[in-house]
Order: structure tokens, then sequence, then C-alpha cells
């Protein structure tokens, strides 16, 4: 892929028939105000594609490629099933190997990430509920699959951690965005969320993403996620009539747990509702002037750029 006067390389996942190919958002960002799109095929086919649709939040994108003929879609695993020391298999084009196939095992599931970050608006940050893997993955395998032991997808690989990064859970940095190499902490896009956002971005070229209706005082360094004494503009920071009002959240509100898993951030909490859907119903514990209540909350819907 190419656009302006940079270009960047990564890995895809075919969808369906139609030409639909899933990647991470980060690839194909540089084509997204008009670059080109190109994408080759492991048969040695090469054809030009164009973006159906792509989301920040989550990192994730759909190609569309026209005139490839015997396209076979990779078969769906089932996410929630994956348990940690599961065999998986990553596939990619790591720093322009073609079809490099590497293996490890499930490290850990519901890992809190965020990567990206570099715009000083925070509007580029990808917030993710990763599966984690030893399987090395390095540039090139963003947004290539990692398959279970009888190669059905489970994960789309997304973010690595480096040696060079900041320490602590959440630092993953996109495997394109530097060439820093695998220490065996690679990151994957669980595939039920991968799929409900492909989805959307295949039928309407924009994806929802799940909202609490409140504003979080990112810069809170206490244990858990506040909600902020205001919102943007100096509005409420529990909007009017969203979840959180009608939850019963309240500004200066400490969220502990989301169905009785601690949280320890604000990021963590974003992370925790992003693996949801809209409509879904949560439990937070809340610590409200020093005693814990329990409420429950329907998430709403936003949609994401």
């Amino acid at each position: 892929m190419s656009g302006d006067a940079e270009s960047g390389t990564g890995t895809g996942i075919v969808l369906d028939t139609r030409g639909h190919i899933l990647t991470n958002n980060h690839v194909v960002e540089l084509a997204g105000s008009g670059g080109a799109i190109s994408v080759s095929f492991s048969g040695g086919q090469t054809a030009k594609g164009r973006v159906v649709g792509r989301d920040t939040g989550y990192d994730l994108a759909v190609v569309q490629v026209s005139g490839v003929r015997g396209l076979t879609p990779m078969p769906l695993g089932n996410s929630d099933n994956v348990r940690v020391g599961d065999p998986v298999v990553a596939i990619g084009a790591p720093f322009d190997l073609d079809n490099t196939v590497t293996s490890g095992i499930i490290s850990a599931t519901e890992r809190p990430i965020t990567a990206g970050g570099e715009a000083s608006d925070g509007s580029d940050v990808s917030y993710v509920d990763a599966l984690q893997t030893d399987a090395p993955i390095n540039p090139g395998n963003s947004g290539g699959p990692l398959l279970d032991a009888d190669g059905r997808l489970v994960g789309v690989n997304s973010a690595i951690r480096s040696a060079d990064d900041g320490a602590g859970d959440g630092g993953g940095d996109g495997t394109e965005s530097g060439q820093g190499g695998s220490i065996g902490l690679g990151f994957a896009i669980p595939v039920n969320q991968a799929k409900r956002v492909a989805e959307e971005l295949i039928n309407t070229g924009r994806a929802t993403h799940p909202v609490i209706g409140v504003t979080l005082d990112m810069d809170y360094t206490g244990d858990g996620a506040r909600v902020a004494t205001k919102g943007g503009d100096d509005g409420p920071a529990v909007t009017t009539g969203g979840p959180g009002a009608k939850a019963g959240l309240k500004a200066g509100d400490v969220i502990t747990e989301v169905d009785g898993e601690r949280v320890h951030s604000g990021d963590e909490l974003i992370v925790r509702t992003r693996a949801h859907r809209p409509g879904d119903q949560l439990r937070l514990t809340l610590d409200r002037d020093g005693k814990d209540l329990t409420v429950s909350l329907v998430l709403g819907s936003s949609t994401g750029g």
C-alpha cells in the first residue's frame, strides 16, 4: 500500500468470495486519503484494492479487490473458546518475507492494550481486549491471521511489545509503526470482535462503538476509572439521558469492576467496554465517597471513525 510520499506493508485475511479483505487500519491509513492499495496473493496474483471502511478505535479496516477469481474465505473460529496454552500459528509477511509462518501458544486472554496515540488529540488510539501470544510477530504481520490448531481464525495480529517500548501493559505499538523485532509479546484482536466490526464496515462503511455515556478523568492516577467532574466544552461529565445517567452514575464515581473483573484505569475501562456490543448489559462496581455500589448499565452506541 502506498499514499502520498509514504508507503507501508501488512497482511490481510480473505473474508468472502466478493473480494473483501480484513486488515488493520494502521496498515491502510496511508491510503486513506486517496493513496493506492496493491494486494498480492499467495498464489502470485496482484490486484488493486479500495478501502471499504476503516475504524481507528478498533484498528480494523476492510479492503475490497475486484477481478480476482478463486478466493477462498478463511474459516472463522470462536475467540470466546480460546484458552491460555492453546497452540496457535501466525501467518504474514514480516519484513516483506511473504508467506511466513510462525507458531506459539496463547499466553493470555482479555489482555487490555492500547496502540497508536501519535496524534496530539488521541484520535488515533486503538483499544483492544487482546489475545496475547508468543508466536513471533514482526513488522509486516499486522492484519494477518492468528490461527488455532484446526486452522481457524481466532485473532487478527495487530500489535507487539518491543524491547524499547515503555514498561507496563498497554504499550504495544502497531507492528508497522517501528522496526522493533519480536520478543514474544504479540497481541491479536479477537475474531468475534473483528467479525462484528468487519460486517459493519462492509455494510455501512463505519463501525459502531459501545459507550457508557460518561467523560473519564484520564489523568486520574488512583486504582480504577474515575468519572470526570466536567465533560467536554464544560458540559456534564455524565451525558444527560445517556446509559450512565440512566444507571445512576455521577461525576466523581470511580469504576473499579466490570462484570466482576477489576479495571485499573480509564484506558482499561474503555478496552473492556469496546469488547462488548451496543445494547449489552454490564454490571459496574463503583466507589462513591468510600462506599461500594453496584449498578446495571445498558451500553449505548456511537459511530467510530
